[in-house]
């Protein structure tokens, strides 16, 4: 009869370390094989966007010396209804020739 219980002993002892075994490796997390994507570059639009009034004024002056684009560019602005700083980077890209994004 004892030598029943000390099997039966070492039977629970040894389950017993085996699930703690398998517990103990399936807790731990695995490594994310994902990768982030890195964030996007603002557009230069939305750059022009966040300009300060200086520099907006800077810009202003150097292309309204092309009157007639100035001219043009200022009316498609005013057409869509865009206004302060939203419309900065609509004349930016009319100006430049760049095309509108965001």
């Amino acid at each position: 009869m004892a030598h029943l219980r000390v099997c039966l002993s070492a039977v629970a002892l040894l389950g017993l370390i085996g699930a703690g075994t398998a517990y103990a490796q399936t807790s731990t997390p695995a490594p994310s094989r994902t990768t982030v994507a890195p964030a996007a570059e603002p557009s230069t639009m939305s750059k022009v966007e966040r300009w300060s009034t200086k520099e907006w004024n800077a810009a202003k002056s150097k292309w309204a010396k092309e009157k007639v684009k100035w001219a043009d560019c200022r009316q498609q602005s005013t057409d869509q209804k865009l206004t302060g700083r939203k419309s900065w980077g609509f004349l930016y890209g009319c100006m430049t020739g760049s095309p509108r994004v965001g």
